[in-house]
């Protein structure tokens, strides 16, 4: 039995969950790549299909932040919206806009809860870059 830390012999009295990484459905894997990768910097963890011809699954990471983008129509739908924490939006919205990628040109909002980017992939599925006031 998982122990608490403190006791080895007390049972845990809640659980412990791992980080999130959010599933993103896709239809076409070059334009995937084209986006998540050339635009937004992230890098492939890994790449699955079940034999050759079959639909994709993919892993991709940045700076802490997993995803996993998927073919297979069962494992996600389109138009999902990921609400993603971080520090230094300045500095990735400066990066997005030098890249001139010309399907996604992502302003800043101040909202209340926090400085704002969100980009919008090739699929209908929304990435929302916040920073929190005071970080």
């Amino acid at each position: 039995m998982t122990s608490t830390g403190t006791d080895p012999q007390q049972p845990r009295r809640e659980p412990v969950f791992g980080a999130c990484i959010p599933v993103l459905r896709i239809f076409d894997v070059a334009k995937a790549r084209e986006f998540y990768c050339g635009f937004l910097g992230f890098e492939v963890l890994f790449e699955d299909r079940f034999e050759p011809g079959l639909p994709l699954y993919m892993g991709i990471a940045r700076a802490g932040l997993t995803l996993h983008l998927t073919e297979h129509h069962g494992d996600a739908c389109p138009g999902a919206t990921v609400f993603v924490p971080v520090t230094g939006l300045r500095l990735l919205h400066r990066e997005l806009s030098d890249r001139n990628y010309a399907y996604n040109r992502p302003g800043l909002e101040d909202l209340p809860w926090g400085l704002q980017v969100e980009v919008h992939d090739p699929f209908g599925n929304r990435l929302r870059f916040c920073e929190a006031p005071g970080d």
